[in-house]
């Protein structure tokens, strides 16, 4: 019970960080994100590690995750992806392979330089193409962006999450060929990437089913929570009694099971339930924030070395150069091709889960994993900070929220 009070007094003291900071025309998720660093375990520790390990908190994150996937999901309605298409599909190609290549070759010459393997160049590499969606979902929806970026960039986290996880697992099991360690064998990174789809799909068109037939507030919001509680479970019970020691990813199963029913329901319908769903999403995001911020380290921002600016210099050319490279050679809208990569810039949950399974794999090469989350974990900190605000200005450029 004393861990579940101080969960609800960080997540209080978050919501009214962000409201303050909100005062002074910033996103809300700045404020989110600095009280999860200063009431996490690296500061004053209202949060403590053992909170953040408690089988009930990574639970409820689970299923926060999960929630806030439907966000993405119910933005997939077929008839607006076809317009987009083949562009949405190599632009993702582009930002995320292409800042994986960027990264991978800065390191590498950087690592030449200093006699470290070039191997290690392709775990920055891994490590760096992946997005964290919350961030940005989270300014889409406190702002309520509307236009062509945010209808770009809403289909390519899904899409991004996805490339991330069949690139990152790949280098990852190529790695541990190279040094001892545990790794993911290549046949199971397919199983990775649909399994959780599999699993929304089969939850989702039931859903939907009773979506189109119930009306009201109170049986809709019945429905979904019933739904991602059943995703949720299901997903844990195949992750934990099947595929012990690979984590599942929860949001893309959030994002299957509502664009299931999304594509089964009117549009007014979905807009209905959409506006029912809205406090939940807005709770959902604030825990997923927290959550990203309470592992975050401030003390690495003294300690920051030149690798931590090279890398965050080289995600974000990449992140960048990559979308405005793919949008432009599809003839995608002049914002899309200027802004898009501006939204794309933040990182941390995901660089530090990529992180801690790359230092497994190198565990028996201490030197190098004293490199990789030294730099990774100070990235993870001043990027997150930095990405947040080029992200709104993104939105605000691109004439798609109020500029201020």
């Amino acid at each position: 019970m004393m861990q579940l009070l101080r969960w609800i007094i960080v997540l209080a003291l978050a919501a009214l960080a962000g409201r303050l900071i909100s005062k002074v025309k910033l996103p809300s998720i700045l404020g989110w994100l600095i009280v999860g660093m200063i009431f996490g375990p690296h500061a004053v520790g209202l949060l403590p590690q053992p909170v953040l390990d408690a089988g009930w908190y990574q639970t409820v994150i689970m299923w926060m995750q999960c929630a806030f996937g439907l966000m993405l999901g119910t933005e997939l309605v077929w008839n607006k992806l076809k317009r987009y298409g083949k562009g949405l599909i190599v632009t993702t190609l582009t930002q995320s392979l292409g800042t994986f290549a960027f990264v991978t070759l800065v390191f590498a010459a950087a690592f030449w330089l200093t006699d470290i393997p070039a191997y290690l160049a392709f775990v920055f590499g891994g490590i760096a193409l992946a997005t964290a969606p919350a961030p940005a979902l989270s300014i889409v929806s406190e702002f309520h962006a509307k236009g062509p970026v945010t209808d770009t960039l809403l289909p390519m986290a899904v899409l991004d999450d996805i490339v991330a996880i069949a690139v990152f697992f790949t280098v990852n099991s190529i790695l541990s060929s190279s040094v001892s360690g545990g790794a993911v064998p290549l046949y199971m990174i397919p199983v990775m990437i649909f399994l959780p789809v599999v699993i929304g799909l089969v939850v989702g068109f039931p859903a939907g089913w009773l979506l189109k037939r119930v009306r009201g507030r109170a049986w809709t919001l019945a429905v979904l929570l019933a739904g991602i509680t059943l995703t949720v479970g299901i997903g844990w019970l195949i992750n934990t009694k099947v595929l012990s020691g690979i984590t599942l990813n929860y949001m893309l199963m959030g994002v299957s099971f509502s664009a299931v029913f999304t594509n089964m329901v009117s549009e007014e319908r979905l807009g209905e339930i959409t506006g029912y769903f809205h406090p939940i999403l807005a709770v959902s995001l604030l825990t997923a924030i927290v959550d990203l911020g309470a592992p975050l380290n401030y003390h690495l921002i003294l300690g920051a070395g030149l690798y931590t600016f090279l890398y965050i210099a080289a995600r974000g050319a990449g992140k960048y150069f990559g979308a405005r490279l793919g949008a432009r050679a599809m003839k995608m809208p002049d914002t899309v091709q200027k802004y898009l990569g501006l939204t794309l810039l933040p990182h941390s949950g995901v660089s530090l889960v990529f992180t801690g399974i790359a230092c497994s794999t190198l565990a028996a090469k201490p030197g190098f994993v004293g490199v990789v989350q030294g730099t990774i974990a100070a990235a993870a900190v001043i990027n997150e900070i930095l990405a947040v605000i080029a992200a709104k200005k993104g939105f605000q450029l691109a004439g798609e929220i109020k500029s201020s």
